[in-house]
């Protein structure tokens, strides 16, 4: 089956960035709070009592049936964890993916975050996950084919250690939570679909310590790291330029906003 790809023009670019700005409060209020001793579900409601608040609604929730409004995935879990009464505990890692939508327009990115005081570990899994998501969106500009993207985020994991998940991948994000294409973290330079002016992604690393293997709990969500090794999972939507991206899921004034030229 072909791809259908929507390219977006400047005003759907400006509402996408309002949705981004949402989620983006959102991290920015997680990044400023102590969740040692919190549940996920009571991380879930905080984080959607700052979407409601800010005109948004989750997408994620009821999306093919999912419960929660966001997915709060600890420790070993990948991605997809349902939010429970799981307290999170000092040294606990936990990736908080957060997708909204507004006016019509979608906005997705997951941030993992350290549960108070982390080993030296995962330290460093949550560092290079972040790092690898920056460097692969280093390599993007209108030209560039998605392959090299995906190239760039897997050598980066694998000169240090971490293993890719290649099951799980990024994706179009528009007035759809997945569009086309797809956006694998692993893949060849200068393979796959070419990336235009106006495409929005998400990119969204996802590494593990150990085996890259993973497996879907009992719950039909969660997916879990085989060995059971901790996984980070860090996440930006993003629009091609002719020149390389622009971050849609950062805080932005209204103003700056209405100024973004494409």
């Amino acid at each position: 089956m072909s791809e259908q790809i929507n390219l977006k023009n400047e005003e759907q670019i400006k509402k996408m960035m309002r949705a981004g700005n949402v989620v983006a409060k959102c991290h920015t209020a997680l990044k400023a709070t102590n969740l040692v001793g919190m549940s996920a579900l009571e991380v879930d409601m905080f984080v959607n009592d700052i979407i409601e608040a800010n005109g948004g609604k989750s997408i994620i929730k009821d999306y093919d049936g999912f419960p929660g409004y966001n997915c709060i995935s600890i420790n070993d879990c990948v991605v997809h964890g349902i939010p429970d009464n799981t307290i999170l505990k000092e040294g606990d890692i936990v990736g908080i993916d957060i997708s909204v939508i507004l006016d019509g327009y979608v906005a997705d990115s997951c941030w993992s975050y350290p549960v108070g005081e982390i080993n030296d570990k995962d330290k460093y899994l949550l560092d290079h996950t972040e790092k690898a998501l920056f460097k692969g969106l280093s390599c993007i500009k209108a030209g560039e084919k998605i392959g090299t993207l995906g190239y760039t985020i897997e050598k980066y994991a694998k000169r240090h250690g971490l293993g890719v998940v290649k099951e799980l991948a990024g994706h179009g994000v528009g007035t759809e939570l997945h569009e086309d294409p797809m956006v694998p973290n692993y893949g060849k330079k200068n393979r796959g679909t070419v990336m235009e002016a106006g495409l929005t992604i998400a990119v969204e690393p996802m590494l593990n310590f150990g085996t890259p293997k993973i497996f879907i709990e009992d719950d039909d969500w969660s997916i879990m790291t085989l060995d059971g090794e901790n996984s980070a999972h860090f996440e930006h939507t993003i629009v091609v330029t002719e020149s390389g991206y622009e971050i849609i899921t950062i805080e932005r004034t209204e103003q700056e906003i209405e100024n973004f030229k494409f």
